[in-house]
């Protein structure tokens, strides 16, 4: 690849329909590798020392932020887009959001109304501050460090509200199923929207990057939670290994190219 050519490269991947596919798979897989970890493994260990279940999500928050820093370090320092590296960082997002979300509406005790509310106010917060600071808040102009950091904080955000809105609405009489449902649904419809309007891409990018996050966690939800409590109670490390699996597949098999500038970006 020439410099000019490379110059005119984001550092994140193109939007496709391989883009969603694999996104949806790492929130699925990011809802039970968090359940995984904080409340399989953590939220035992912590039981059988006396202690509440509920601190797997702070231990677990600690580690998914910890590897999710390290790695979104790594990915601004990084000079081109690299198909594992950004799906690792997705997903350590996801990870992180899942524990983040769950110590906010439960140990917290914020319930899942007012997470939703307060996650969603930082999203917004999010969104605000990166357009008022730089301009644009569209993913064509995400090549610089300041820009990722925003859009690594904004997806961050967004993946913790997916987690707490996905929660809420499955806990009510849809259920998980129910609850897939209506975000796929909301999904199809911002397809629509794409497809036969001339809505703004921007604000419909985003609305998907945040509706795919709760679709995955129900989903997520739907795999490893109890069967009385409306779940199929599969193993949790095991739906997470295949998840883990198909999303590799996936990263190697579908095509994998970083997006364009947006015109006029520097």
């Amino acid at each position: 690849m020439d410099a000019a050519m490379k110059d005119a490269l984001t550092k994140v991947p193109a939007v496709t329909l391989g883009f969603w596919i694999i996104k949806i798979l790492a929130t699925t897989f990011g809802e039970t590798m968090g359940d995984t970890v904080s409340m399989s493994w953590l939220g035992e260990t912590t039981a059988t020392a006396g202690q509440s279940g509920l601190n797997g999500y702070v231990v677990g928050t600690l580690i998914f932020g910890a590897v999710l820093a390290a790695l979104v370090w790594l990915q601004i320092r990084a000079r081109a887009f690299h198909p594992f590296l950004y799906w690792a960082t997705i997903i350590a997002s996801t990870t992180a959001g899942t524990t983040l979300a769950d110590f906010a509406t439960r140990s917290l005790g914020l319930g899942y109304p007012g997470g939703s509310l307060l996650l969603f106010g930082l999203v917004v917060a999010s969104l605000v501050v990166w357009r008022t600071n730089l301009g644009t808040i569209s993913v064509e102009s995400v090549h610089t460090p300041k820009a990722e950091l925003y859009y690594w904080l904004t997806i961050t955000f967004s993946q913790t509200l997916g987690t707490a809105l996905g929660d809420w609405v499955a806990d009510g009489s849809l259920g998980y199923s129910g609850a897939a449902i209506i975000f796929g649904s909301a999904l199809a419809l911002l397809t629509v929207l794409y497809l036969t309007t001339n809505v703004s891409r921007v604000a419909l990018f985003w609305t998907a990057f945040i509706l795919t996050r709760p679709l995955g966690a129900v989903v997520g939800d739907l795999l490893d939670k109890p069967v009385d409590k409306g779940g199929l109670d599969l193993s949790r490390p095991i739906a997470s290994a295949v998840l883990l699996a198909a999303i590799v597949l996936l990263v190697v098999l579908v095509p994998q190219r970083a997006g364009r500038k947006e015109v006029g970006a520097a």
